[in-house]
């Protein structure tokens, strides 16, 4: 007989779905704490905007980039196919309205939860880790109050401005692209544009922006202020909070499309 008996696999499943459960469990308390401190006292003025400036201000250039290179490989992947039909001009319609309603949001989100999401998680995971949260405790602040809330409020506030400056980088680059170098005629690329790409679909990108700012806030703060002790708890935290906030991302992007998608036929 073995010295050390193995665990079965029903325990190794009852194992994980307990952490699963307790994880959901504390990052639901800490999302409850979050929005109650945003509903009873809005955080103060100073930390409010060096969050927004840290969302907001420093993602403008990755965020433009980004867009503007959607719009152009998606000129690129579409127009030989389109030309072949005959369907050249209508262009517009198709690469603006996915960049509207799809890649611009999802691709910003996902972009700012590398580079912002990761950067709060290790932020507050060091803040952690070198006791200055426990100060906070005792000198009569709130860490949720005073860490948490001000930085979920700007990623949520700012990732749909800036979702709006992802989709204008697109339209220009997949505008560019089509009329200069492939020489469709721009007034029927824009007649098509206007024709297919309705207020519904902006509105829809951004109601989704708004979600996925609010994920990534919650889900960065959430594991910098849980991490793990020492140096390895720090990566930790900031790996962790961008893998799921990218998998949720996507996860909020399916369930959103489809409770949208119905309410605006509802509403038509």
């Amino acid at each position: 007989m073995e010295g050390r008996a193995r665990a079965s696999p029903i325990s190794t499943l009852g194992g994980w779905a307990v952490h699963a459960l307790t994880l959901l469990g504390d990052f639901t308390l800490f999302a409850g704490g979050v929005f109650r401190s945003i509903i009873r006292r809005k955080p103060a003025r100073h930390t409010l905007l060096l969050s927004f400036y840290a969302v907001g201000v420093r993602s403008v250039p990755v965020v433009a980039i980004t867009g503007l290179f959607i719009g152009m490989v998606m000129a690129v992947q579409t127009y030989h196919q389109f030309h072949r039909m005959g369907m050249a001009t209508r262009l517009g319609s198709i690469i603006n309205i996915t960049i509207v309603r799809e890649l611009g949001p999802v691709l910003a989100a996902t972009m700012l939860a590398g580079r912002v999401g990761s950067a709060m998680a290790a932020e507050l995971a060091t803040m952690k880790i070198t006791e200055q949260v426990d100060a906070l405790a005792c000198l009569g602040a709130q860490p949720i109050h005073y860490l948490a809330t001000p930085r979920v409020l700007a990623c949520a506030l700012l990732i749909p401005l800036l979702t709006i400056l992802a989709d204008f980088m697109g339209i220009l680059g997949g505008a560019f692209l089509c009329t200069r170098v492939y020489g469709i005629e721009a007034h029927y690329y824009w007649q098509h544009t206007a024709a297919f790409v309705e207020t519904s679909d902006v509105v829809m990108g951004l109601v989704k922006a708004l979600f996925f700012g609010a994920a990534i806030g919650l889900i960065s703060c959430h594991r910098g202020l849980f991490s793990q002790p020492g140096a390895e708890g720090v990566g930790r935290a900031a790996t962790e909070s961008f893998v799921a906030s990218f998998v949720v991302i996507l996860v909020l992007d399916f369930f959103l499309t489809i409770l949208l998608v119905g309410f605006f036929l509802w509403l038509a």
